[in-house]
């Protein structure tokens, strides 16, 4: 790495550690893989941690198409169910698209607790977010 390169990221990594609570990120994850749901769930945690706390972001869950599989309380894996449990405990929001709930002929109660329906669709939602500032993110 060249050395203006490395200055410019050292620059940038100081100012992300001395954001104030102020500065909160704002970040929307999506999931519409159910064999990723466990992996993104820990990415979510690491991202938390990786900012210092959930007092320092704002964070997103959008889930659509055959993830809501992952994420049905019957068939949710024990790492899946914690996972949803902690972040949902430092005020992970949790969005299922209403399209998939029909598509599935599922119900939101079948859900891990903490879901809400979004009835304009979980890509329109993503849209609305970025939107509104949040960052992406597809792991």
């Amino acid at each position: 790495m060249k050395i203006a390169h490395r200055a410019v990221l050292l620059t940038a990594l100081a100012g992300l550690s001395t954001a104030s609570a102020a500065d909160k990120i704002d970040v929307v994850y999506h999931l519409s893989e159910p064999d990723r749901a466990a992996f993104v769930l820990n990415n979510m945690q690491n991202h938390i941690d990786g900012v210092g706390g959930p007092e320092n972001i704002k964070m997103v869950l959008v889930v659509h198409g055959p993830a809501i599989h992952a994420l049905n309380d019957i068939e949710a894996t024990d790492s899946v169910r914690s996972g949803v449990s902690s972040l949902r405990e430092q005020g992970v929001a949790f969005e299922m698209c209403g399209n998939t709930l029909k598509a599935f002929n599922t119900e939101l109660d079948e859900l891990l607790p903490g879901f809400v329906e979004v009835s304009q669709g979980g890509v329109t939602r993503i849209g609305e977010l970025q939107s509104q500032g949040y960052v992406y993110l597809r792991p």
